[in-house]
């Protein structure tokens, strides 16, 4: 049995920290958001494949089609993800977008309790409220000047994005019970490239043609926020339960936050930091608790 040499808490904000980078390489992209989640997607299967074909030949042998149904499913809900919250991207602010979809923890919260047979302390439900409360002050304290009916398409449609990540976060806290991270995420990722790959094909979306940055901007992502970001969020979800790996996710609104400082110049307000500290006190709580 291969000994546990990593805190899974410092593991999982790890990743919390590189999937903050996704609302900025995605706002920096100037091609279609359908593309910019496919070209994600496709350069993460590729780069897994070799560590796959080279160190995981005995569990593939093992596989069992419920398995390879379970990543399918997975993946199509992580497909529909990115394309939900990317396209959020381009209609509404970053803080909103990405404080939208941090909703995740509350359906991945619901989903844990009723479909898992999971159980929340009552200090984690007041935690996850207190982060929830600091995420709402970071939305109202947004100053991106974005407004009107197209404000309101990019929210729901981040909000549309929680609801399917939350569906493969617990998807995830199943498989990963007997799957290893690198396989379990193989082809979770392999499915939600096919599914993206889909979605342009119905949407008349091109896969060709774009600048070499759009490219760039793609390995970025798939490095960044899904090996660093994702994965590790799929790993985690071996040791920590899947509404605790949610509630940790509610930081990465902060950490945009923060990180919009030296990327764009913009220098959150005194609102903005009151909203950043009630979420970091409530995962600190939930930590506490759990």
């Amino acid at each position: 049995m291969t000994k546990l040499t990593a805190s899974p808490k410092a593991v999982l904000f790890l990743g919390v920290l590189g999937a903050a980078f996704s609302s900025f390489f995605v706002r920096w992209s100037q091609a279609p958001s359908l593309f910019t989640a496919t070209c994600r997607l496709g350069w993460t299967v590729v780069l897994l494949l070799p560590a796959l074909l080279l160190r995981y030949r005995d569990e593939l042998k093992q596989l069992k089609g419920r398995d390879l149904l379970s990543c399918a499913a997975s993946g199509a809900l992580l497909a529909l993800h990115f394309a939900s919250w990317f396209e959020s991207l381009r209609w509404t602010s970053v803080a909103s977008s990405t404080v939208l979809v941090s909703t995740e923890v509350i359906f991945c919260a619901l989903g844990f309790a009723l479909f898992l047979k999971g159980k929340i302390p009552r200090l984690g439900v007041a935690a996850i409220a207190l982060a929830f409360l600091g995420s709402v002050v970071l939305a109202l304290s947004d100053g991106g000047g974005v407004s009107g009916r197209s404000a309101l398409y990019g929210d729901l449609l981040s909000l549309a994005g929680a609801v399917f990540v939350a569906l493969y976060t617990l998807i995830g806290r199943v498989e990963r019970g007997h799957m290893s991270t690198t396989v379990y995420t193989f082809f979770t990722y392999l499915s939600s490239f096919l599914t993206l790959l889909l979605l342009d094909l119905i949407t008349g979306t091109p896969v060709v043609g774009y600048p070499p940055r759009e490219w760039v901007i793609g390995l970025l992502l798939a490095v960044v926020c899904t090996l660093l970001g994702h994965s590790l969020f799929s790993w985690s979800l071996k040791y920590l339960s899947p509404s605790y790996v949610s509630a940790a996710k509610l930081c990465e609104p902060v950490f945009a936050t923060v990180l919009a400082v030296p990327l764009f110049g913009e220098m959150p307000g005194l609102v903005q930091a009151a909203g950043g500290v009630l979420v970091l006190a409530g995962v600190l709580l939930y930590t506490r608790a759990e």
